[in-house]
Protein backbone atom coordinates (compact mmCIF):
# COMPACT_ATOMS: atom_id res chain seq x y z
CA UNK A 1 0.00 0.00 0.00
CA UNK A 2 1.13 3.17 -0.91
CA UNK A 3 0.83 5.86 2.01
CA UNK A 4 1.71 8.93 0.04
CA UNK A 5 -0.95 9.29 -2.25
CA UNK A 6 -3.30 6.77 -4.67
CA UNK A 7 -2.13 3.72 -6.14
CA UNK A 8 -1.65 4.46 -9.95
CA UNK A 9 -2.96 0.77 -10.64
CA UNK A 10 -6.01 1.82 -9.01
CA UNK A 11 -9.23 2.76 -11.44
CA UNK A 12 -13.09 2.97 -10.59
CA UNK A 13 -15.17 3.13 -13.70
CA UNK A 14 -19.36 2.98 -13.46
CA UNK A 15 -21.12 2.16 -16.28
CA UNK A 16 -24.82 2.83 -16.39
CA UNK A 17 -27.80 0.87 -17.73
CA UNK A 18 -31.17 2.38 -16.64
CA UNK A 19 -31.43 2.55 -12.94
CA UNK A 20 -28.27 0.73 -12.43
CA UNK A 21 -24.19 1.13 -12.10
CA UNK A 22 -21.78 -1.20 -12.73
CA UNK A 23 -18.43 -0.20 -11.18
CA UNK A 24 -15.37 -2.27 -11.81
CA UNK A 25 -12.69 -1.86 -9.86
CA UNK A 26 -9.09 -2.85 -10.43
CA UNK A 27 -6.01 -2.43 -7.73
CA UNK A 28 -6.00 -1.06 -4.36
CA UNK A 29 -9.09 0.56 -2.33
CA UNK A 30 -7.86 2.25 0.81
CA UNK A 31 -7.73 5.61 2.30
CA UNK A 32 -6.73 6.82 -0.90
CA UNK A 33 -8.66 5.58 -3.43
CA UNK A 34 -11.96 4.84 -0.94
CA UNK A 35 -13.77 7.96 -2.16
CA UNK A 36 -13.09 7.16 -5.90
CA UNK A 37 -14.78 3.83 -5.38
CA UNK A 38 -17.79 5.98 -4.08
CA UNK A 39 -18.38 8.53 -6.47
CA UNK A 40 -18.25 6.05 -9.53
CA UNK A 41 -20.93 4.05 -7.87
CA UNK A 42 -22.99 6.85 -6.62
CA UNK A 43 -24.08 8.55 -10.17
CA UNK A 44 -27.71 11.06 -9.77
CA UNK A 45 -30.94 9.24 -10.43
CA UNK A 46 -29.64 5.36 -9.85
CA UNK A 47 -30.83 3.04 -7.52
CA UNK A 48 -29.25 -0.26 -7.86
CA UNK A 49 -25.31 -0.91 -7.94
CA UNK A 50 -23.19 -3.98 -8.74
CA UNK A 51 -19.72 -3.56 -7.64
CA UNK A 52 -16.85 -5.92 -9.13
CA UNK A 53 -13.86 -5.66 -6.62
CA UNK A 54 -12.28 -9.52 -8.72
CA UNK A 55 -9.19 -7.14 -9.55
CA UNK A 56 -8.63 -5.38 -6.41
CA UNK A 57 -5.26 -6.62 -4.85
CA UNK A 58 -5.72 -4.69 -1.67
CA UNK A 59 -8.91 -3.76 0.74
CA UNK A 60 -8.13 -2.55 3.83
CA UNK A 61 -10.90 -0.67 6.79
CA UNK A 62 -11.27 2.46 4.64
CA UNK A 63 -12.69 0.36 1.41
CA UNK A 64 -14.72 -1.95 4.24
CA UNK A 65 -15.86 1.47 5.37
CA UNK A 66 -16.84 2.79 1.82
CA UNK A 67 -18.60 -0.57 0.78
CA UNK A 68 -20.90 -0.36 4.04
CA UNK A 69 -21.70 3.10 2.91
CA UNK A 70 -22.25 1.94 -0.58
CA UNK A 71 -24.86 -1.04 1.07
CA UNK A 72 -27.10 1.42 3.10
CA UNK A 73 -27.21 3.56 0.52
CA UNK A 74 -28.44 1.21 -2.17
CA UNK A 75 -30.56 -0.43 0.50
CA UNK A 76 -30.70 -4.10 -0.38
CA UNK A 77 -29.85 -3.00 -4.21
CA UNK A 78 -26.48 -4.04 -4.58
CA UNK A 79 -24.63 -7.11 -5.71
CA UNK A 80 -20.54 -6.81 -4.91
CA UNK A 81 -18.58 -9.52 -6.88
CA UNK A 82 -15.50 -9.79 -4.70
CA UNK A 83 -12.03 -10.78 -5.81
CA UNK A 84 -10.60 -13.68 -3.17
CA UNK A 85 -8.43 -11.21 -1.38
CA UNK A 86 -11.68 -8.86 -0.19
CA UNK A 87 -13.60 -11.94 0.58
CA UNK A 88 -11.22 -13.41 2.85
CA UNK A 89 -11.01 -9.42 4.68
CA UNK A 90 -14.91 -9.28 4.27
CA UNK A 91 -14.90 -13.16 5.99
CA UNK A 92 -12.68 -11.69 9.11
CA UNK A 93 -14.08 -8.58 9.51
CA UNK A 94 -17.69 -10.52 9.65
CA UNK A 95 -18.96 -9.31 6.42
CA UNK A 96 -18.78 -12.29 4.54
CA UNK A 97 -22.50 -13.60 5.23
CA UNK A 98 -24.08 -10.88 3.86
CA UNK A 99 -26.88 -10.98 1.44
CA UNK A 100 -25.05 -8.85 -0.98
CA UNK A 101 -22.24 -10.51 -1.09
CA UNK A 102 -22.15 -12.69 -4.14
CA UNK A 103 -19.34 -15.30 -6.22
CA UNK A 104 -18.33 -13.91 -9.65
Amino acid sequence: MDQEGADPSFSAVGEVAGDRVTVTVTGEVDMATAGALYEAATPVRVTAATVDLRAVTFFDSAAIHTLVRLVEHYAGAIEVLPSERVRRVLDISGLGGQPWLKDG
